[in-house]
C-alpha cells in the first residue's frame, strides 16, 4: 500500500490543522495505522494511532486532547485533526501502516510510511 500525507502548512499558535492520508493500492482500512513527527534535531514520535479494522484510537499524553484521528473508508484516507497547536507542534508530520491489527507505538513495527508533510507552529 502506498501512503501520501498532505495538508501541512504555516499556522500560529492556538490554531488549528488537519492532515491527511490518502492510500493507494490498498485497503487502508485493514491496518492500523499511525502518524508520527519528527522535528528539527529530534528523533521521529508517534502522535497518534487507530487500530486495524475500526475506529479506536491511542495517543501519547503530550498530545492526549488536542489531536484526534479518524478513518474515512470510502475515501480510504485517514485524518488528524490538530486543535491547540504549539510551537513544539513544528515537525515533519508523517502516516504509516502496520499489519499489527491492534496497532502498535514504535515504529519498528510500521509498514508503509508516507512522504511526509510540515506543520509549522508560529508563536
Amino acid at each position: 500500500v502506498q501512503l501520501q500525507a498532505s495538508g501541512g502548512g504555516l499556522v500560529q499558535a492556538g490554531g488549528s490543522l488537519r492532515l491527511s492520508c490518502a492510500a493507494s493500492g490498498g485497503t487502508l482500512s485493514r491496518y492500523a495505522v499511525g502518524w508520527f513527527r519528527q522535528a528539527p534535531g529530534k528523533e521521529r514520535e508517534f502522535v497518534a494511532g487507530i487500530r486495524g479494522g475500526g475506529d479506536s484510537t491511542y495517543y501519547p499524553d503530550s498530545v492526549e486532547g488536542r489531536f484526534t484521528m479518524s478513518r474515512d473508508n470510502v475515501k480510504n484516507t485517514v485524518y488528524l485533526e490538530m486543535k491547540s497547536l504549539k510551537p513544539e507542534d513544528t515537525a515533519v508530520y508523517y502516516c504509516a501502516a502496520t499489519r499489527l491489527p491492534l496497532g502498535t507505538v514504535l515504529e519498528q513495527y510500521f509498514d508503509y510510511w508516507g512522504q511526509g508533510t510540515l506543520v509549522t507552529v508560529s508563536s
